[in-house]
């Protein structure tokens, strides 16, 4: 484990050189240009949660709990079969495959999980641990523990010269583009227009996309956000307060 940490960590200061850059070694592009479900907003106990587009510069301080027999060999969010024996762990932001640096501030013990899975749901708690990650932690007898997380990157692994080769994947500016705040979706045509001539009656650039799921087609509508996510952000939340508690902000 302590050859894997160094690794790790010769690794990071090659590709980071300060904690927010992260530039990846020269391969062949990533595959999948759709966003995974696992990127996309969702709902748990009535509060939203809205997943990070990257994990750079990333950290955290918080509790970490664990999870172990009774969820061995159930799916986890990413599709995975949950191994307690791995060195996993349970996020509710994170991209799944992000590298995480988890210090036990009770002990200072620290070790290096995969995100592979959403949670906890427990307010105060900033990681569902593996159980062989939280005996290594020392987090296993007590059940929870403060910890301090610092992201490392997202990586993706891949063949060459038949070899299993990982590689850390770029991080764009998700801070700035053309967002758009998605209020309702309807599969009637009629009131998704409905919708948005109301809101264009208050002055605000609304659209309908068409989406084909496969067995039903949704129009869904939009009301152009600006071109700063932090922006966006501040129409979804007057959205909300306006009856549309559903509201979340798309990328074009």
């Amino acid at each position: 484990m302590k050859k894997l940490f160094s690794l790790l960590l010769v690794i990071l200061f090659l590709l980071c050189g300060c904690a927010t850059r992260v530039t990846p070694p020269t391969g062949p592009p990533v595959p999948g240009r759709k966003t995974p479900g696992t990127q996309r907003p969702y709902r748990i106990n009535g509060r939203k949660y809205y997943p990070l587009p990257t994990a750079q510069g990333f950290e955290e301080r918080g509790i970490a709990s664990w999870y172990g027999r009774q969820f061995h060999g159930r799916k986890t969010s990413n599709g995975e079969t949950y191994d307690m024996y791995a060195e996993t762990a349970a996020h509710k932001t994170l991209p799944m495959n992000t590298r995480v640096l988890v210090k036990n501030l009770d002990n200072n013990r620290e070790m290096v999980v995969r995100i592979n899975d959403r949670g906890p749901f427990v307010r105060g708690r900033v990681i569902d641990l593996s159980y062989t990650a939280a005996k290594k932690l020392g987090v296993v007898a007590k059940g929870t523990a403060r910890v301090k997380l610092t992201a490392l990157g997202e990586a993706v692994t891949y063949r060459k010269n038949n070899k299993k080769v990982e590689r850390f994947l770029p991080h764009p500016d998700f801070k700035t583009g053309d967002f758009y705040i998605q209020i309702g979706s309807f599969t009637l045509l009629d009131n998704a227009r409905r919708l948005c001539r109301k809101i264009r009656g208050q002055g605000k650039n609304c659209l309908i996309r068409k989406y084909d799921r496969g067995d039903m087609i949704f129009y869904r509508v939009q009301v152009h956000g600006g071109n700063t996510l932090r922006g966006a952000g501040k129409l979804e939340k007057y959205f909300e307060k306006s009856g549309y508690p559903d509201s979340f902000v798309v990328a074009k």
